[in-house]
This record gives C-alpha cells, structure tokens and sequence, in this order.
C-alpha cells in the first residue's frame, strides 16, 4: 500500500478519500483535540498527533509516498479580512517543511480558491523553482467538488507537486445538467434530494447524546454517528416567519421588508444566498463552519410548497445532514460539541473530491 501523511488533517476528509483509494496513514497532524479525536475515531489513534505542526521535529517524519494537506486559509477566504500578516497564512511554510522531511513522491495542498492570487503562492512556486523543493513539478488550478459526485457546489484550490512526472488535476466525473444533455463520460451534478431527502423532516431532539470518548488521554464528547447528529434548533417566532417567505433558490429578498432586521433592509444589494434555501434538485451551495444560521448563507431545509404550507419545513439543515453534504459516510463517528463538530464539517474536504485526488496520485505512483 502507497503511504501517506495528512497535515492539518481536521476530522479526516482527505484522509477518508486517500484511504478509500488503498493509501495507509502513517503521520496526521491536527492541532484541534476535538477534530484530532474524530480522526482517531476513524482512522485510528496511533499514527495521530494532536499538535502545533510547527512541534513535530523533522527527526519524526516518516519517509512516505505522499503528502496531503489544506493549510488554515481564514486569511485567504473572501469571507475575512485578507490580512497579509495573518499568521495563518504562514502555515504552509510549515507544510513545506514536512514535505522535505518526508520527501514525498507527491504531495497534494487544497484551500480556498483565492490561494492562487496569494503571495503565498508565489512563495510556494518560488521554492519550487530551485528552492527546498527544487525537483518537484507544480500542477494547479480551481475543482469544484460537485464535478467528482458531491452534493455540494465547492470551489478550492488543488496544487499537486510531484518528483515522478507532471500529475494532472483528475478529470470532472459529473457535469451541470440533464442525463442526455451532457457529454457520455459525465453524469448529472449530484442533488441534495439524494443525500437528504429520507431523513425526518423534523428532528427529535436539540441535543447530542450525553455520552463520551477517551482519546490522547483526554475525555471527549462522543462517540456520535448517524441520526446523533440529526439535531434541531428552537427559532423564534419572528425567525420562523422569515423562514417560511423564502422558496427554494431564494433569500433574504423574499423576506417582506417589515420582517427584515434593519441591517438587510439598508443593505439592497450583496449577500443574496443569506436566509437562502436549498433546491431538491440541485446540489448545495458551501457548507461552512456556521451551517446551522440560516443567517450566514443558504441553509435553509429544500422542503417548501408554495400551495401548502403545512408542506414547508422551516428550519437550517442539521449537522447530519451538513455531513451528508459533505460526502461523509452515513456511519462516520464524531466527536465534540455540536459547535466543535459543525467546525469540523464545514472545514473538511469533502470525501468525493478527495477519493478523486487520491485516484489521480494512486495511478502516478503505479
């Protein structure tokens, strides 16, 4: 089996599509405890470092075939202040660092889609042309993760660096559209009626299971799977008469302006997916870390007749259906509060995308 190590490695979404692929995890690295605790629910707690990346000395990295990793990119994201100085985006020196120790065949970085117009990335095409990483081949450009079978329209970042030859971006699997009207070799974009649309419409319960997990010698809330995480929320009045205004595809437009805060009702232009619902027939806009605020994007259930109101459901999707979403196995164990775990979800690179990734890389190292 081809070997691996994931840094910045979350809850496990890059790991779960490498390992799909036949890959073996010998070294990942999550300073999170909550998000390391999942992944050691997962994948297991033995090759899993719960730190600061920058404290794993070079003397511990394994030689392996490939290195993954999506370093922090808050301070790339259009959502923050793009601060140049943001520590954060400092992180991938580190990445680079574990890259020469490990010396890679191939190493694979995912982030948010503006990381090609960061300095940073200059930096990192720098160090390939006849810095640390001098031998190595750079492939990159922007994947949408619905293109590879996910529910969910995600653009990102994916730079591929190899020593074994030129490794090309994998090939889109799904297409927009109807089966006839796009080309034999794709199918149509998954939809979130195919992920989400068996589960109650109403969920029994605001909260998790009170049960815990012991990993790293530390107690954790967990382990949850399934319908654990399928958790409801107690809007308020005003909130739920919001909800009910908007139809699939909609948003915060559709709002009656009386019921409006004053924020939006000064604001007649931008953030148009805010208060958004989701289509049955179309995948999901980005499920980020705030999924539960119907507030913070389109994340409102699909379910909405326009003839029958009893037809509706007004509400934000639950975590189990974000993790869904995100291509997570209906069995997939986590661990953490509902706030950690829904950090977990909307930072994690959905699995289809990564099984894709890993495909491409397994096929270069045969």
């Amino acid at each position: 089996m081809p070997t691996m190590i994931d840094l910045f490695a979350g809850c496990g979404g890059m790991t779960g599509g490498f390992v799909a692929a036949g890959f073996d995890t010998a070294l990942a690295v999550e300073v999170n405890p909550y998000a390391a605790a999942t992944y050691a629910a997962n994948f297991g707690e033995d090759h899993v470092r719960p730190v600061d990346i920058a404290t794993v000395p070079a003397s511990e990295v394994p030689p392996v075939d490939v290195v993954v990793g999506g370093p922090p990119c808050q301070g790339f994201s259009s959502l923050g202040s793009r601060d140049l100085a943001d520590p954060r985006n400092q992180l991938w020196r580190e990445y680079v660092r574990v890259v020469r120790a490990a010396h890679p065949k191939v190493f694979v970085i995912e982030n948010v889609d503006r990381f090609l117009s960061s300095p940073e990335f200059g930096l990192l095409r720098a160090e390939v042309d006849g810095g640390s990483l001098a031998g190595y081949t750079l492939t990159y450009g922007h994947l949408n993760a619905a293109d590879y079978g996910v529910a969910q329209r995600r653009r990102r970042t994916i730079i591929i660096g190899s020593r074994i030859g030129p490794v090309a971006l994998p090939s889109p699997t799904h297409g927009r559209g109807e089966a006839g009207g796009l080309p034999a070799s794709l199918l149509p974009w998954a939809d979130t009626r195919s992920r989400i649309a068996e589960l109650p419409e109403r969920p029994h319960t605001t909260e998790l299971p009170k049960t815990t997990a012991t990993y790293f010698g530390r107690t954790f809330p967990g382990v949850f799977s399934g319908l654990d995480l399928h958790l409801g929320r107690r809007p308020t009045e005003l909130s739920l008469r919001r909800y009910d205004s908007v139809p699939p595809g909609g948003g915060r437009f559709d709002v009656p302006r009386e019921l409006l805060p004053r924020c939006w009702r000064d604001k007649p232009t931008g953030t148009t997916d805010v208060m958004g619902r989701m289509r049955w027939d179309a995948p999901s806009l980005t499920i980020r870390t705030e999924f539960f605020k119907p507030e913070k994007g389109q994340y409102l259930h699909p379910q909405w007749d326009a003839d029958s109101p009893d037809r509706r459901v007004n509400r934000p999707i639950t975590h189990y259906e974000a993790a869904l979403l995100q291509d997570f196995p209906a069995d997939f164990r986590w661990c953490g509060t509902k706030a950690e775990i829904a950090r977990q979800i909307g930072n994690a690179v959905p699995l289809g995308l990564a099984r894709a990734l890993a495909g491409q890389v397994a096929t270069a190292l045969a």
